[in-house]
């Protein structure tokens, strides 16, 4: 965040030790959030919190494979742009895109402009057509790969947050999901989006969220195969 961005707001410290911001509003957050407005909002709002709609979890698929290799900020702050140009996500209807479509994406400033990418957006399309057919629903299928407690760490302090970049459970969707022609979803892109879905609650110990998130996910009611 740069003073330009900020005026004269100093830029919020992040504790050594704990990984945690001290907000303006006496709240205690994850260190990546950074201070920033719109980071802040999807953070206390959507990151970790359970999804079970298959148009939010082809949405933040997608997205997640739109920033591999770029910042999670740039995608974040032109969601509105890839919403408009993909049909809303809505994958029956990105399933049927074209040649024209994906020369249509490549004009627009308003997303990233990535042939590959944009392509890929489309085969998954197709793909999550497949899955919503063998499954009922998107949901049911990523859900099955849920880690079990015993598997996940018993705290997340920052030192374990940092270790966390891929595990044998996104590993093993992400291989499930090559094998059924996706494409963009290796390892770490897939546990970026398990933790944006809210299959794992890697909010630190001591974010205000963490308690709230986990305690939303105690009453969620994980999708089964139909």
């Amino acid at each position: 965040m740069s003073e330009q961005e900020t005026g004269n707001q100093k830029k919020p410290e992040r504790d050594p030790i704990t990984g945690l911001i001290h907000g303006d509003d006496g709240k205690d957050r994850c260190w990546w959030y950074g201070g920033l407005e719109d980071y802040q909002r999807y953070h206390d709002t959507e990151w970790g919190w359970p999804v079970d709609d298959d148009r939010r979890l082809f949405e933040k698929i997608c997205l997640e494979g739109f920033q591999s290799g770029l910042s999670w900020l740039t995608i974040l702050r032109k969601r509105e742009g890839f919403r408009a140009a993909f049909a809303n996500f809505e994958f029956e209807k990105v399933a049927r895109f074209t040649e024209q479509d994906v020369d249509r994406c490549l004009e627009d400033s308003g997303i990233v402009r990535h042939r590959k990418k944009i392509e890929s957006t489309i085969n998954n399309a197709n793909r999550a057509l497949e899955l919503k057919d063998e499954f009922g629903s998107l949901a049911a299928y990523f859900w099955s790969f849920e880690p079990k407690p015993e598997n996940r760490p018993a705290r997340i302090d920052f030192e374990t947050a940092k270790t966390l970049g891929k595990t044998e459970e996104s590993t093993a969707l992400s291989k499930d999901l090559k094998k059924r022609g996706w494409s963009f979803v290796g390892p770490t892109t897939v546990y970026a989006f398990m933790q944006s879905m809210g299959m794992v609650n890697d909010h630190l110990e001591g974010c205000f969220c963490r308690d709230l998130v986990e305690k939303a996910r105690a009453e969620f009611i994980r999708p089964e195969r139909a």
